[in-house]
């Protein structure tokens, strides 16, 4: 800057880099004697958390761990995945949380490839990852985490414990925020929807905003209650590992993510906050009005993932649970845009309401720009609700780029934008709704079909679950829609009839020609894998119907 105000430089007294460890520190010391963490029977203070987290990272810089290098940690959630949140960003190193659900090579893989130093791994995976670990010429340090919640009888395969890695720390251990506020704190890789997972980088500046953007738009309060129901492993916890130490809340843990334990926890806990993809939302609406009796709290929930169909708002409502819809990429750290509802939309009908709270929205306050471009020529698309284009992100909470991948990062970021891939319009209330994945429409006989609006039919059928639309491929029409179902528990259908029900409901070109009954395979963070369903579609041998 120049002119009177340019003798007015950043200084240490009034410039610091911004990073989410600042948030661990200010809880540790303002309500130290507060709950962080419940894991079962255990209780953990925030003021104990800071602590552990000191000695965690002073153990890690005792083993030569410094600024740059990557620890991994393999476990669900738990006290140690949390506490790995912080520990490693204190030293400037950076953190790799891998998915509980991937094979050894897959994981092998990404170890070897962000040049992993030290993992630390729960005792549920040491088999996965020994033979993981077993095909690297460098293998890294590893240490088990021997959880009290676990009883299984997996052989430990690591040099040392946790709690005995932790004890060789200094409890004042003097850490320090990073010296720049773009230096990376984690790496996530991509979930797998697409077959191709590339590693995703954070800065501490990003991981920062986001945190704090999450409370801001959930009117999150001090001291919530948040249940883990999402995986920390998943963009860290779509950064809310950050954002309850921000607020000082208490972490509810939970190792395995199913209905019973989830309405256990609301009930005994005081559980005022959860997160999911929409299988976890499913589950509560499976377990009807009656589990949430007697709650004297509120529960927010907040969606992502695929578009949440009307019959999940609608079944949401039903059990009393406040949700929120939010959307965003790993490349986005999680959500970058919610749908924010706005007074009037309650006094609108159940189906007018719906039908807005299923838009993906507006960006977050944080992020500096979202909207819907053509794709040819770069420019927004009119505001009418019709004209298709790609979403695109710009801001401080859009990733530094993909991990030794500069011709993805390129192209990821071309023309000043982050493209997404997702295909959307802007209606006339500026608000974003997506239509379809880029890859996922279908080109019937010339004629552009929307996968999601024909799964947002499906999902409305009284005896279907879950459902996912692919192309296959077609001698005549060149592409029709394919149809895979998962039922709900002891509920059965036809194809013919759902055939017949679409009929019903779509105009005919976008009815699925065919119907295939079974599980879906889903990412660890419940979206359903498109790709290897396109992949089923090129292979069946029936005839369309």
């Amino acid at each position: 800057m120049s002119g009177a105000y340019a003798d007015l430089p950043k200084t240490a007294a009034n410039h610091v880099a911004l990073s989410p460890t600042a948030f661990l520190a200010w809880a540790g010391e303002v309500y130290g004697e507060r709950c962080a963490l419940i894991h079962g029977d255990y209780r953990q203070s925030w003021g104990d958390t800071y602590t552990r987290c000191r000695r965690l990272a002073s153990a890690l810089a005792a083993q030569g761990i410094g600024a740059g290098d990557t620890v991994a940690v393999m476990a669900p959630n738990i006290p140690a995945t949390y506490e790995l949140h912080f520990g490693p960003a204190m030293i400037g190193a950076v953190l790799n949380t891998l998915n509980v659900r991937l094979d050894a090579p897959t994981l092998g893989f990404m170890l070897g490839f962000g040049e992993a130093r030290i993992v630390f791994v729960d005792r549920a995976f040491a088999p996965v990852m020994a033979e993981a670990i077993a095909g690297l010429d460098n293998p890294p340090i590893v240490v088990d985490i021997d959880d009290v919640e676990y009883d299984g009888a997996e052989a430990l395969i690591g040099e040392m414990d946790y709690e005995a890695f932790i004890a060789k720390g200094e409890s004042d251990f003097a850490w320090a925020p990073p010296g720049d506020e773009w230096d990376a704190i984690s790496l996530n890789f991509t979930s797998g929807t697409t077959g191709e997972p590339k590693g995703v980088v954070y800065h501490h500046r990003g991981a920062y905003l986001n945190a704090l953007t999450n409370a801001l738009v959930w009117d999150m309060p001090t001291h919530a209650v948040y249940l883990w129901t999402l995986p920390m492993f998943h963009c860290n916890g779509w950064c809310f590992a950050w954002t309850l130490a921000a607020k000082a809340g208490t972490n509810v843990c939970l190792r395995q993510v199913a209905a019973e334990p989830i309405i256990a926890a609301l009930h005994t806990h005081g559980v005022t906050h959860y997160c999911g993809a929409p299988i976890v939302h499913n589950m509560l609406i499976e377990a009807g009005p009656e589990a949430f009796a007697g709650l004297p709290q509120t529960v927010h929930g907040l969606v992502a993932g695929a578009a949440p169909p009307a019959a999940m708002i609608e079944g949401m409502e039903t059990v009393g649970v406040s949700l929120t819809h939010v959307y965003g990429l790993t490349e986005t750290y999680g959500p970058a845009a919610l749908c924010a509802k706005q007074a009037d939309w309650a006094e609108l009908s159940l189906e007018a309401r719906v039908a807005r709270n299923a838009r993906q929205g507006v960006r977050y306050p944080t992020q500096q720009a979202m909207t819907v471009i053509d794709r040819d020529t770069g420019a927004e698309v009119a505001r009418d609700g019709a004209h298709l284009g790609e979403l695109v992100f710009a801001g401080n909470i859009v990733m530094k780029g993909y991990l030794k991948n500069p011709e993805a990062t390129a192209k990821a970021f071309a023309h000043g934008w982050y493209h997404t891939g997702d295909l959307g319009v802007i209606e006339a209330d500026g608000y974003i709704r997506i239509a379809d994945r880029a890859k996922d429409v279908i080109i019937s006989g010339g004629e552009n079909i929307s996968s999601l609006e024909i799964e947002s039919v499906l999902s409305r059928h009284p005896a279907i679950a879950s459902a996912a639309v692919v192309a296959r491929p077609d001698a005549r029409w060149g592409e029709t829609p394919c149809a895979f179902i998962a039922l709900r528990a002891g509920q059965s259908v036809t194809a013919e009839a759902v055939i017949a029900y679409c009929r019903e409901h779509l105009a005919g070109y976008k009815v699925p020609r065919s119907v295939v009954f079974g599980a879906l395979p889903m990412t660890s963070t419940g979206k359903i894998q498109k790709y290897a369903l396109r992949s089923q579609a090129e292979t069946l041998t029936d005839q369309p119907t």
